[in-house]
């Protein structure tokens, strides 16, 4: 009992009294301060956890995984803006909560809650030749997301080295003067961004009108814009380009909409004793989608498997009410900018003040090396509970801790003043924002023991 005593000390308590000389007993008054109910709810799990566990199987595993490849469909074309395949995930998911028992939130009763925002997108085909080869669209190049449309057969190609540049002022004369009658080969655009001090990420934003080709070492990632630039913009792996490249041939079709329509899912299991207080768990949906008709970018990882992770907890709980509500809210527009959930939060659906604690799922293939929780220092009680839970029943090898980061769905919570966590998984390929990441390449090693013990530490919320 030693532990708890330190936990009473460390949490007072402003409503916890004996009264009298009536034998002790461990009574809960849910007036008490945030803190307080945290250490309570440590002492009952303490007690009661080991009988209390439900356990989850390699079916579920099966499940889940059954689940990551409905959404990775090609007919989905990658859950983005390339025809309508997030319109199709959004549907599957609504169709999930609501068939699980879940009931809506919105006050049409529809699940639904839409919104608009600006978004780049490639529908058409898509080509790029360099000299006499054809590379692999998504494999050996990629366009950058915010690229106009374009289109060159064998143009003239000038190489420019502008890794060689000395100052900043010599590097924007340099780039004033290349023009939109050839293709321009840019090498050293790493050393370029550092003499200008921007990112390469952001580099595209300087280059006059026209068209380039950045040749590339290593890993690409992709992404979605919300702006349409002036400029064609190729990031092609250096090993798939001849040594020279005299010519090449390019076509590009961009579309830029400026409000294309989108929808957050939300559905909820209502408490059986406090039902004004929510719990939240949220997963976002939208992925890449397309790059062209040949490149497909799944989101198995990210995040497919958080989804799936969300309408499996959905269905427990539809089935397992807790005392207080909980909430499901899978959102679209994630990876342009964190736009759902931005939108839910200035525009809830219940009131912020009623919210308890977000539990934000995103990447969650392969466990293998365990979880890293973003927002851990911001929640430092609530990061010992989970915590004490994992070292209790060995569920995963390592929980991380890492601070505040706008790097997913929990941020406009947390920065709105709701408590919030951002889990994702370590461990796997590491395939991410590619056309790798697809269901045969994640394993879900421990996401099953991830799943129990986010259970354990709901029910230690409650």
């Amino acid at each position: 009992m030693a532990k708890p005593e330190r936990l009473r000390r460390k949490f007072p308590c402003r409503d916890n009294k004996r009264l009298g000389n009536e034998a002790p007993i461990l009574k809960l008054n849910f007036n008490t301060t945030p803190a307080c109910r945290f250490a309570l709810s440590l002492l009952l799990l303490v007690i009661f956890l080991g009988t209390t566990a439900t356990t989850v199987d390699a079916q579920n595993i099966r499940s889940l995984k059954h689940e990551i490849s409905s959404l990775c469909s090609p007919a989905w074309d990658g859950r983005g803006y390339v025809r309508k395949g997030r319109e199709h995930a959004a549907a599957h998911i609504m169709r999930k909560l609501r068939d699980a028992g879940l009931k809506p939130v919105t006050p049409d009763s529809s699940f639904y809650q839409y919104y608009t925002f600006p978004v780049v997108s490639f529908p058409d085909s898509m080509n790029f030749q360099a000299g006499k080869r054809e590379l692999v669209p998504g494999e050996e190049y990629l366009v950058d997301a915010a690229s106009s449309s374009y289109y060159a057969h064998r143009r003239k190609v000038q190489t420019v080295d502008v890794g060689r540049l000395e100052d900043s002022t010599e590097a924007i004369r340099v780039l004033s003067r290349l023009h939109d009658n050839r293709v321009h080969l840019l090498r050293g655009t790493d050393s370029l961004a550092r003499l200008l001090h921007i990112r390469s990420s952001q580099l595209v934003r300087v280059l006059p009108p026209g068209a380039y080709i950045i040749p590339v070492n290593g890993k690409m990632n992709w992404t979605v814009a919300t702006e349409q630039l002036p400029v064609t913009v190729i990031y092609a792996q250096d090993s798939a380009l001849p040594k020279h490249v005299r010519k090449t041939s390019i076509e590009v079709h961009s579309k830029f909409e400026p409000a294309a329509r989108s929808a957050n899912v939300i559905a909820m299991v209502r408490g059986t004793e406090v039902p004004d207080s929510f719990l939240v768990i949220t997963a976002h949906y939208d992925h890449l989608g397309r790059m062209g008709w040949d490149a497909l970018f799944p989101g198995a990882s990210d995040n497919a498997s958080g989804t799936a992770c969300l309408e499996w907890l959905a269905a427990y709980y539809a089935e397992h009410p807790q005392r207080y509500s909980i909430l499901f809210i899978a959102f679209s527009g994630e990876e342009a900018g964190l736009k759902g959930s931005s939108f839910f939060v200035k525009h809830p659906l219940v009131p912020l003040s009623q919210m308890r604690f977000v539990i934000n799922l995103d990447i969650m293939g392969n466990a293998s090396d365990g979880v890293t929780v973003v927002n851990a220092t911001e929640n430092p009680a609530a990061f010992g509970l989970l915590q004490s839970l994992n070292k209790k029943k060995g569920y995963l090898p390592e929980i991380r801790s890492r601070g505040r980061a706008a790097n997913s769905d929990h941020y406009p919570f947390s920065e709105a003043g709701v408590p919030a966590f951002f889990l994702y998984s370590n461990g796997g390929p590491g395939y991410y924002h590619d056309v790798f990441d697809r269901p045969a390449n994640i394993a879900l090693t421990n996401v099953d023991k991830v799943l129990q013990l986010l259970m354990d530490f709901i029910g230690a919320m409650q």
